[in-house]
């Protein structure tokens, strides 16, 4: 698993003029089942993005192509982990 924690790095002005193509790329990371769950942080400093990806190296590949990195907004840091322990049900994410 992986935990992206993403931090903006221009004015939410100049974000927000992003978030539709950001939200359609996540859209495609879901539909692919690489994206588990996803959202802003509170308050909207940056976001979290949840990902069933092989590595760090596969996550940060992806997100690449993700508009907010594209158009300098955001910037990521992938944290891996193993998921040993998970309520009943999350294991289809696996």
């Amino acid at each position: 698993m992986i935990a992206l924690h993403s931090v903006y790095l221009k004015p939410m002005e100049e974000v927000d003029q992003h978030l539709p193509g950001h939200r359609a790329f996540l859209k495609t990371l879901y539909e692919k089942g690489i994206t588990i769950c996803s959202g802003p942080q509170v308050p909207r400093t940056g976001g979290f993005i949840l990902m069933n990806a092989a590595g760090k190296a596969e996550a940060m590949e992806i997100m690449k192509n993700d508009p907010y990195v594209i158009h300098g907004m955001a910037e990521y840091t992938a944290i891996e982990f193993e998921c040993r322990s998970y309520a009943p049900g999350f294991e289809q994410f696996f």
